[in-house]
């Protein structure tokens, strides 16, 4: 009689897990990209903006900074599509220069 316990399945594992891989290497930059920067910064400097209208009570201010936040996502999309994103000409070129991260 073999011995089912849980302590026992746990140190002495029967079966193995199947590992599925994607079909290629994804990029190596992890995001750091002139359009993802361009667009994080821009709307975290937009909520900024608009948090401070908020606080202010000025309701300008706050629809200036949800503004700004939305033009720092198109302007993030639009420097995607001209190769500054993520697999972006651009981006692949300035990742194959010497010393590049």
């Amino acid at each position: 009689m073999s011995d089912q316990s849980l302590a026992h399945r746990a140190q002495h594992a029967t079966r193995t897990e199947t590992v599925h891989l994607p079909a290629a290497t994804p990029p190596v930059n992890h995001g750091k990209t002139v359009a993802g920067w361009t667009t994080a910064y821009g709307v975290v400097i937009g909520g900024l903006v608009a948090s401070v209208g908020v606080v202010l009570a000025l309701v300008w201010l706050f629809w200036a900074g949800l503004g700004l936040a939305v033009a720092a996502l198109i302007l993030g999309k639009v420097l995607q599509g001209l190769g500054y994103g993520q697999g972006g000409s651009h981006t692949v070129a300035r990742d194959g220069r010497a010393g590049a991260h």
